[in-house]
């Protein structure tokens, strides 16, 4: 799946505060997608805050990501004194659901998404805040790009020996999640009924007992 342009991580904003420009452009790259966007069901009441979106080489937006708890960082920074992350959170990622199909200039043909899209970008995105307390600075981008490698090999093999299977309500209905976890944090992979794949990931919340659900006003967060 080619993903050519992102629109950045947006935190909550305070009560009084004002919300800049880009927090606006924000709202709006989420609002160009002809798919539902997923979150944590009206359980969670914690707070909630957009991440990117990610657009294909036509320009259609193809994924995109929600947030909810703690902003995660990377987590050598932000261990506590018993080493244990002090951010609590999960990340949605809603990606749709699209065969291969001609560009939008018809010079190319772009990339079917499925599950294993979903458990890449779940899988990568739990990346994107892990770093081992006992690595040198120089050494993480050879880390990283290893650990990406091994989260597309994982990805590609869901039924394989280190994915289990976890079932998690979606718009109130049972559904059946691929499932790992690591030293990170989880991460889990599936389908909806609405034309979408979901990943998910997290650090210091369990995957268990949570719920998805279509957001309902992404305008609440403009």
């Amino acid at each position: 799946m080619e993903t050519t342009s992102r629109v950045g991580a947006q935190a909550p904003v305070a009560e009084g505060e004002q919300r800049l420009p880009s927090d606006r452009r924000a709202v709006d790259g989420y609002l160009r997608a002809p798919f539902p966007w997923y979150g944590l069901d009206e359980a969670f009441t914690g707070p909630r805050w957009l991440m990117q979106v990610g657009t294909a080489a036509d320009g259609a937006v193809e994924h995109g990501s929600i947030g909810h708890g703690d902003e995660p960082s990377v987590r050598n920074e932000a261990v506590g004194s018993a080493g244990e992350p002090r951010e609590k959170f999960a990340v949605v990622v809603t990606v749709a659901a699209n065969p291969s199909r001609r560009s939008a200039d018809g010079t190319g043909l772009l990339e079917a998404t499925s599950v294993s899209s979903a458990a890449w970008l779940a899988g990568v995105g739990l990346l994107s805040f892990t770093w081992p307390g006992q690595m040198d600075h120089s050494l993480r981008d050879d880390w990283l790009e290893q650990q990406t490698e091994t989260a597309w090999a994982l990805a590609d093999d869901l039924e394989g020996p280190e994915w289990s299977v976890l079932s998690l309500p979606v718009d109130g209905v049972p559904v059946p999640f691929h499932y790992r976890e690591s030293e990170f944090g989880w991460v889990l992979a599936g389908t909806t009924a609405q034309g979408v794949h979901l990943g998910a990931y997290g650090r210091g919340m369990s995957a268990y007992g949570l719920g998805f659900a279509v957001v309902k006003d992404l305008a609440a967060y403009a």
